[in-house]
């Protein structure tokens, strides 16, 4: 059971909330603002975390600064009623995991964030083992190659990261600006066009199993498909 930190101040949405987190194997822990959450954190281990934007005396934003320093790689994710770019582009540059407009379906959010804790098992054991199989391909992010058959395709560091990224979040539509804010660490044209050069090499690399795909959909984003055998 993965434990969950939930910092929310509306009480009635929380405690729906709380209740049906925890029908999905979720130990959940709500604070009703963002100082209580923080003495929370303080105090306990948590494996996630779901933070109102919007709260009083420390608002989710805030909150998210606090506790990176405490546990930089704690995942976590932004509830907002708000809908502004600005404030995603905020969230993302945070290291937030994920961003949810309200209101919103909550089987969204359970799935969201199993994906999540699924991906962090997944860096996990490619930290441990510095390879993993991606279709026909082995890729290894410590010396930076990717492997099929008998040929080897040596990598750039961020050509390796956007390869890590991808495979962490397969069969899942990524927004472009999700993709540039983890591996560009910035959200503008110029890294927007270079997103788009190194999505085309990736394409070529990959190109001789056609059990990988990267697919773009118009305006939104890109898809890294990998097909079950």
């Amino acid at each position: 059971m993965k434990k969950l930190l939930l910092a929310e101040d509306d009480f009635d949405f929380a405690a729906i909330l709380k209740q049906y987190l925890e029908l999905h194997q979720f130990e959940v822990i709500w604070a009703e603002n963002g100082e209580i959450a923080l003495d929370y954190f303080k105090n306990q281990t948590f494996d996630i975390c779901v933070f109102d934007v919007m709260m009083p005396k420390l608002d989710g934003f805030s909150l998210a600064e606090k506790i990176i320093t405490i546990n930089p790689d704690i995942p976590f994710i932004f509830l907002t009623a708000r809908k502004l770019k600005e404030d995603k582009i905020i969230g993302l540059k945070l290291g937030a995991d994920d961003y949810i407009a309200k209101p919103f379906e909550v089987d969204e959010l359970v799935l969201r964030l199993q994906n999540i804790l699924k991906r962090i098992e997944q860096k996990r054991t490619l930290n441990e083992n510095n390879t993993i199989e991606i279709g026909s391909y082995i890729f290894d992010n410590e010396r930076l190659t990717l492997n099929n058959k008998n040929h080897v395709q040596q990598l750039t560091e961020k050509e390796a990261s956007l390869i890590e990224y991808l495979y962490l979040n397969h069969n899942q539509l990524l927004k472009r600006e999700q993709i540039l804010m983890s591996v560009w660490k910035k959200d503008d044209y110029f890294s927007g066009r270079s997103m788009d050069v190194f999505i085309s090499r990736l394409r070529k690399y990959f190109n001789s199993d056609p059990k990988i795909s990267i697919e773009s959909v118009r305006n939104i984003g890109l898809e890294f498909k990998i097909e079950k055998p």
